[in-house]
């Protein structure tokens, strides 16, 4: 139905429409749940749908932020997208999700068309250690919390990082795998220029420092420095990797790869050499997506709390949205869970 107006669903409903007017813009906390029942009867009976322009006239705000992750071909920013997402929608919010591939240029047309569309708060998931390219929208007023990234020299006075503390996750992976008695471990990745991904590397490393073996020594799989991310075809580039490892003269007995889906591709370049995952070579992934419990075996992974740190993005975005000032800057560091599955064994 066309031009359904909110006093007709106040009427509707038999309340006021400054009650519907709460529950549209995220203030029903102290509204009792059979009022909201019945504001919420009256909304799907009638059709009505808010006027986003309307509302952003009034209230000064847009109730949209946006979303920039490397992109959704891994299942994992997939999964972020809809925690954020269902968080975002309990407070009356949107989501825009955009595809970056962790490209800067890229990254500040996204956020300069986000920004000119009336968005002022933006998560960004690319974990760059330099984000000078987005500092003079974040100048003019821009809002920004970066996931999977701890704070960098040089960050802006607002930038708020959220992350995992993925240098014990890195250190908590290879220590799982040697306490299985592994000695020959690998570190599979695409370019390590991400935080992330740097940090993932240096926890591996200290394991095996710790261990008394040299990290030196370890076999390291990034594709050389002109290698891209993988963002596109992390499993792709985990099969090319185990592949080529493999066919060393010491080949590793137990690989960790810096995210599930190239653990996975890992899995399928072990069986491609007639090998068997976790009888002769163990694999552990990370980040623990959908697929890690479906592959068979079952993939073993470091754990992140994606629920709660997609909730706690948001949060930080809205008070910042809210108060309509620039925040001061924060840091939020969530601690990673290993997950044991059959993709490890002992070593034989």
């Amino acid at each position: 139905m066309g031009g359904v107006t909110i006093y007709q669903v106040a009427a509707q409903a038999g309340v006021s429409p400054s009650t519907v007017s709460n529950l549209l813009n995220g203030r029903a906390g102290r509204m009792l749940p059979a009022t909201r029942r019945r504001v919420e009867a009256a909304i799907e009976q009638l059709g009505y749908r808010p006027n986003r322009a309307a509302r952003q006239l009034r209230t000064g705000r847009n109730q949209v932020i946006g979303l920039v992750v490397p992109s959704v071909a891994n299942p994992f920013w997939g999964t972020f997208a809809r925690h954020l997402e269902a968080t975002a929608l309990e407070a009356g919010y949107h989501v825009l999700l955009c595809n970056s591939e962790r490209e800067p240029d890229r990254e500040r047309r996204y956020v300069d068309e986000l920004w000119s569309d009336g968005i002022r708060g933006v998560v960004l998931c690319s974990s760059l250690p330099d984000l000078s390219h987005l500092m003079p929208v974040v100048d003019e007023g821009l809002h920004l919390v970066a996931f999977d990234r701890t704070a960098q020299a040089g960050d802006h006075e607002s930038l708020v990082n959220i992350s995992l503390d993925n240098v014990l996750g890195g250190r908590i992976a290879a220590q799982h795998l040697l306490d299985l008695g592994h000695r020959r471990l690998a570190f599979v990745s695409g370019a390590l220029g991400s935080v992330n991904r740097r940090e993932r590397f240096r926890g591996f490393s200290d394991a095996l420092e710790d261990a008394g073996l040299d990290p030196a020594k370890a076999l390291v799989w990034s594709g050389g420095p002109s290698h891209r991310y993988g963002d596109l075809d992390a499993a792709g580039l985990g099969r090319t990797a185990a592949a080529e490892l493999l066919a060393t003269p010491e080949p590793p007995t137990a690989i960790v790869a810096v995210n599930d889906m190239c653990a996975l591709g890992v899995c399928a370049g072990i069986r491609d050499a007639g090998l068997r995952v976790a009888d002769d070579v163990s694999v552990i992934g990370f980040d623990d997506i959908v697929l890690a419990d479906l592959a068979a075996p079952a993939l073993t992974t470091i754990r992140q709390p994606l629920a709660e740190m997609a909730a706690a993005a948001f949060d930080h975005l809205r008070a910042g949205i809210d108060s309509g000032d620039p925040m001061p800057g924060q840091s939020l560091l969530m601690r990673p869970e290993l997950v044991v599955r059959a993709s490890t064994s002992p070593v034989r």
